[in-house]
């Protein structure tokens, strides 16, 4: 099976914690959290649609400029979420350049900003380039479920956590369901592989009644080819499973209330980006920080059935064996598979 998600954590379980997700299919890509993103080429930086924040220490919000470097002058939307006081950090961060020429972009390269607060209610508000970036369209906004994005292919959801004080946004990325193309039932339909079979997964992601029809198009010995096609007829080439899940944790505090969001928005995902700053035999620093230690890592892992954790956010104190013994002390509490 081909995943859907392609996540990488870009500076690595050492550096700013930041992961991206190349969505394989979509010609795009999500970004979790927006410190140093310095390693991503341009051509990647362009994919990014959406960018989830989890709070703006500098560590996880330095690269916004970089981002906007990148992206101005483009036709382009950039969404982006954080928690509390969000969209005012972002306003701030455009006002502190000039910005009198850019009404002379063809393009109206945009930003659209939602901080989220409790109970699944929100404020949204977009700057767009050609207005030299002045707030707009403000609007509060709810999110029943805490459901940020919901797409047919996809959702994103989110928990609130404490970082010392302050919120904290946990996400989790979620495919509706996954579908993979048999090419041996396509032959024994005598079908080829096309460009429409696209159209035929996005029917399935939406749930199409059977009886929905597909143009089965291609070219063959120089010859146009096209076929219509009910859903019902095409279904047999389709492996249709449970799709992937992907959990992105990082600066928060240890404590039951946290433990229990994570738990609850981490339940079953295939792979969990979480932080495992500390070793336990630090425990009485990681508590002073609102840091969690690897052993709580795992034990918030094994909480919430995960597949996979991938630990990050490794204090720096930490070097050589004890980058080992970090992940050790994870997969101990865990009792599963840690990268």
């Amino acid at each position: 099976m081909h995943p859907t998600f392609h996540p990488a954590l870009v500076n690595g379980s050492a550096g700013d914690p930041v992961l991206f997700v190349d969505c394989l299919f979509d010609k795009r890509a999500l970004l979790f959290d927006l410190g140093d993103i310095r390693a991503l080429p341009p051509r990647k930086l362009m994919r990014i649609s959406h960018v989830f924040v989890s709070h703006a220490h500098m560590d996880h919000f330095i690269g916004f400029d970089w981002l906007l470097r990148m992206l101005l002058g483009r036709d382009k939307a950039l969404y982006l979420f954080g928690p509390k006081g969000f969209v005012a950090q972002v306003e701030h961060r455009l006002h502190g350049y000039t910005w009198n020429l850019v009404q002379n972009y063809d393009s109206d390269f945009t930003l659209h900003v939602t901080e989220l607060d409790d109970d699944g209610a929100g404020l949204r508000a977009s700057f767009h380039c050609r207005s030299m970036f002045l707030r707009a369209d403000e609007t509060p906004v709810v999110f029943p479920g805490n459901v940020l994005l919901s797409e047919p292919a996809m959702q994103v959801r989110y928990a609130l956590l404490d970082h010392g004080g302050i919120r904290c946004v946990a996400y989790a990325l979620e495919e509706s369901v996954h579908v993979n193309v048999w090419k041996n039932r396509l032959q024994d339909l005598g079908l080829p592989v096309g460009a429409w079979l696209h159209e035929l997964k996005q029917a399935v992601l939406r749930r199409e009644p059977e009886h929905w029809t597909i143009l089965v198009a291609w070219r063959e010995g120089g010859v146009e080819h096209e076929r219509l096609m009910a859903l019902a007829e095409l279904k047999p080439a389709l492996h249709i499973v449970p799709g992937q899940k992907i959990a992105y944790v990082t600066d928060v505090a240890w404590c039951e209330d946290n433990v229990a969001r994570i738990s609850g928005l981490a339940l079953d995902a295939d792979l969990l980006f979480i932080e495992a700053t500390f070793l336990e035999r630090d425990a009485e620093h990681g508590r002073r920080k609102f840091h969690l230690t690897a052993r709580q890592s795992g034990e918030i892992a094994r909480a919430a059935g995960a597949g996979c954790v991938i630990t990050m956010h490794h204090s720096p104190r930490y070097q050589g064996s004890d980058l080992a013994s970090l992940r050790a002390e994870v997969a101990s509490s865990f009792g599963g598979n840690v990268l």
